[in-house]
């Protein structure tokens, strides 16, 4: 029982019930794992062709009878000649050509549907993961559970669904023109391609309207399919958050680098100084004072221990005064920051030491 509760503990540990983070997402479409109802990309194919039909059969039917009539004026000689290689040769290219004129507009409008519907569902996606070599791929079993996964029977019974809805659809829509059938016999075949066409229209608003309804529940079908596949356990939250933040070492290395950056820029700032601040070992801070551009002394550097000798070496290598005053230096390091102008109770003290470092230079 033991044994078996820590089994349980453990399964339900790794239940994946929290949704996607945005890097899992992120990841997932690197991957191009993404969702798209195949419904609505049907719906809008089938739509946009049966109405290109319908609006391009009758300036086809001009192409045609040009087309029979070319080859009726042309090859109806029943001599030898007609089978002359060349001949033949020039009669396939024309009936290429034609044939290619008729069926071009309609075949570059699926196209473009077929792209817009993809695009409109998951939008730019360029990934060269799903042509990688895997061998789980050629594994029988795996193979099998793909088959017989609850996904596929899904897709099965959906599309046993479609196949008879739209069979029904268009048998009774066919049954209730029976009638008009046998006028089809004093018809002209322009009147009959217009009655085909009538018919064909009727049949495609009727299909388009349930393969659009389809789609929609298939797209949300999809999206929640997607959602599910996406979650993930505590345990993958807490893993992705360490990959993100990153290695410990790789940190504080980082921290170093940005240290040294700092430290660069600030001895930098310090030839702006006027003036050095010292606790004579333990602190020092940087003062610059430009009447015209601040109200009051900035701190442009300022360290302790190691950081303060160094600023103090840079300042004697620079001829900047280094003026050594305990509790100033400690007022200072302690109540500003770098950019910031001193505080107004310390204006008192600052003014006498800018005061004595501009005596020194006779300003």
């Amino acid at each position: 029982m033991i044994i078996l509760s820590k089994i349980n503990l453990q399964l339900f540990a790794e239940e994946k019930t929290e949704p996607a983070t945005p890097k899992r997402r992120q990841d997932a479409r690197k991957k191009g794992q993404v969702f798209q109802s195949r419904e609505i990309t049907s719906a809008l194919i089938i739509i946009t062709g049966f109405l290109m039909i319908n609006l391009l059969a009758m300036p086809s039917l001009a192409k045609f009878k040009a087309l029979m009539r070319y080859l009726i004026l042309t090859y109806s000689g029943a001599n030898d000649d007609v089978f002359n290689p060349i001949r033949i040769h020039g009669l396939l290219k024309y009936i290429f050509q034609e044939g290619l004129l008729i069926a071009a507009p309609i075949i570059l409008l699926i196209f473009v549907a077929s792209l817009f519907a993809t695009y409109f569902q998951v939008g730019f996606v360029f990934t060269t993961e799903a042509l990688t070599f895997k061998l789980e791929r050629l594994s029988p079993v795996e193979g099998f559970k793909r088959i017989f996964s609850k996904r596929s029977l899904v897709e099965l019974a959906k599309s046993i669904v479609k196949v008879v809805v739209l069979f029904y659809i268009m048998y009774s829509f066919l049954v209730s023109q029976y009638k008009g059938v046998p006028m089809l016999l004093d018809m002209s075949v322009q009147d009959i391609l217009k009655y085909a066409l009538n018919i064909l229209f009727g049949i495609t608003i009727r299909i388009g309207i349930v393969l659009v309804v389809l789609g929609v529940l298939d797209y949300f079908f999809q999206w929640r399919e997607y959602e599910t596949s996406l979650k993930m356990s505590k345990e993958d939250i807490k893993e992705e958050f360490k990959e993100t933040e990153g290695n410990p070492q790789i940190k504080t290395e980082i921290r170093k680098k940005q240290r040294q950056i700092s430290m660069r820029r600030m001895m930098e700032d310090l030839k702006k100084a006027d003036v050095v601040i010292t606790n004579p070992t333990h602190f020092a801070v940087a003062l610059m004072y430009d009447s015209n551009v601040n109200n009051a002394p900035v701190v442009v550097a300022k360290g302790q221990d190691i950081i303060a000798i160094r600023i103090k070496e840079e300042a004697q290598k620079l001829n900047i005064p280094i003026v050594e005053n305990k509790p100033l230096a400690q007022a200072l390091y302690k109540s500003t920051e770098i950019g910031d102008m001193i505080p107004p109770e310390l204006y008192q003290a600052v003014a006498e030491v800018l005061a004595y470092v501009y005596s020194l230079k006779g300003e």
